[in-house]
């Protein structure tokens, strides 16, 4: 839990002395990454960590050459409340979290831990609360809020939110170590406690923006949290995720999970145009991707309800569009229920753009969350589920709009212009604004 909950997290003296207040070492070396890890925890001290706590990033984030300066100033309560022993680093329950100095994005994060009855600490990702750690047992007193299913959970999401309570009870007793293993594309996140799966490919809601108007940030530290009780740390590593391992991972729904279509079928066959019209001879297929540039080209097929999945990158400036519903001529922006932006937003050719003209925007009327998209040349997933009047876009994995278009009650021009908002039914397609835009991995499950 959060920190603030402190009735529920004071742990009698006696029973915070019982733990790893003398934490023994494990077997073998400790702190020694795996193979394409990087140890976060160096073994000897806290360098590369700083002092934060249940507080909203952006705070930080605004700070800019202060920064520095502040994080200097949080090593002193540090310094007050961890310390190394044998190659453990220990908390006494209280004080700032260790807060790592590098900001990440998807990763896969390695974690042992060990404490003390009634404790109650987490792991923050991206500075957001968090995956639970707890005392999973009746004496712990906090079987009310969910402390007899275990740790692991994302215990800030919202209740019955998947992800929220973990899948097993996985803990071990008092006095051994546990291990986490956290894996996260997005605001996806994956959770191992001791070998088994508690959490499944959820989605990570951001605590500070509880109303869900921002989704949890794109980057953003590791914090190891403190929480009345005595915890020690070990074997803390952590492995970025490029790209193409995300985009596979998003594809699958989850981490390690068995091949299957999820009902999705390609509507696109990786070599020709076979069941696709319009200015085809204007667009160029090469290595099993459409190369989008001129025109709009759209699938013979008409769809009402659907999802559609694919992979996509953006050239330098790269500019254009989905086609949602468009009857086969005219501008789908406004004949077509949308377009949904494809664009490179921080071209600064388009700095001052209306927010409904971003990426993943349905152009003019309803404005995605920006800040997602990978940089030019590389691969974005990105799902798209449109079902009566609502769109929801999750760009590599994470919701980036969820709107209902015929609650639209003010646009970027005249609400007529859009014309076609209320279609119920048409082909799915790319419309070219100049750049070629590569697009590939085309499937689509009809709802």
């Amino acid at each position: 839990m959060r920190q603030s909950v402190a009735s529920l997290c004071a742990a009698p003296l006696a029973m915070i002395l019982i733990g790893c207040t003398a934490c023994a070492a494990a077997d073998g070396p400790l702190n020694t990454p795996p193979a394409g890890f990087t140890a976060l925890f160096n073994g000897a001290n806290l360098d590369g960590w700083y002092g934060h706590g249940t507080q909203d990033p952006r705070t930080l984030w605004a700070m800019g050459d202060a920064l520095a300066a502040h994080k200097e100033k949080t090593r002193a309560d540090l310094r007050a409340h961890w310390r190394v022993d044998g190659g453990i680093l220990i908390n006494d329950g209280q004080g700032l979290y260790a807060t790592t100095d590098k900001d990440y994005g998807d990763f896969e994060l390695l974690v042992e831990y060990k404490t003390v009855a009634t404790a109650d600490s987490g792991i923050y990702l991206r500075a957001v609360p968090q995956v639970q750690i707890w005392d999973y047992t009746e004496a712990g007193g906090k079987w009310s809020i969910g402390a007899d299913k275990g740790s692991g959970g994302l215990w800030n999401n919202s209740p019955g939110a998947p992800g929220k309570d973990p899948l097993v009870l996985a803990d071990k007793p008092f006095g051994e170590w546990n291990a986490l293993r956290i894996i996260m594309v997005g605001e996806r996140v994956t959770v191992f406690l001791n070998g088994k799966r508690v959490v499944d490919h959820a989605r990570m809601e951001n605590y500070f923006d509880r109303d869900r108007k921002l989704p949890v940030f794109p980057k953003g530290p590791i914090q190891l949290q403190t929480h009345g009780g005595e915890i020690c740390w070990r074997n803390v590593f952590l492995r970025e995720i490029a790209a193409e391992e995300a985009c596979a991972i998003l594809r699958a729904g989850g981490v390690e999970k068995p091949a299957a279509d999820g009902g999705f079928a390609p509507i696109f066959n990786g070599k020709d145009w076979t069941g696709w019209k319009g200015p085809t001879g204007q667009n160029v297929i090469a290595d099993g991707a459409i190369h989008a540039q001129s025109g709009t080209i759209f699938t013979e097929e008409e769809f009402e309800d659907f999802a559609v999945r694919f992979q996509f990158t953006l050239p330098k400036g790269g500019n254009n569009g989905l086609a949602i519903r468009y009857p086969g001529a005219g501008d789908t922006a406004y004949v077509g229920m949308c377009e949904l932006q494809v664009l490179d937003n921080e071209d600064p050719q388009y700095a001052t753009l209306d927010p409904r003209q971003y990426h993943g925007s349905a152009y003019g009327m309803a404005a995605a969350h920006r800040g997602y998209l990978r940089a030019p040349g590389e691969w974005n997933f990105q799902c798209v589920t449109v079902k009566s009047s609502t769109i929801v876009v999750e760009l590599n994995g994470t919701r980036i709009l969820d709107a209902d278009l015929g609650k639209i009650t003010k646009a970027m021009y005249e609400l007529d212009k859009f014309g076609g908002r209320n279609r119920t039914k048409g082909s799915f397609g790319f419309a070219g604004h100049g750049l070629p835009v590569k697009f590939r991995a085309i499937e689509l499950k009809k709802l």
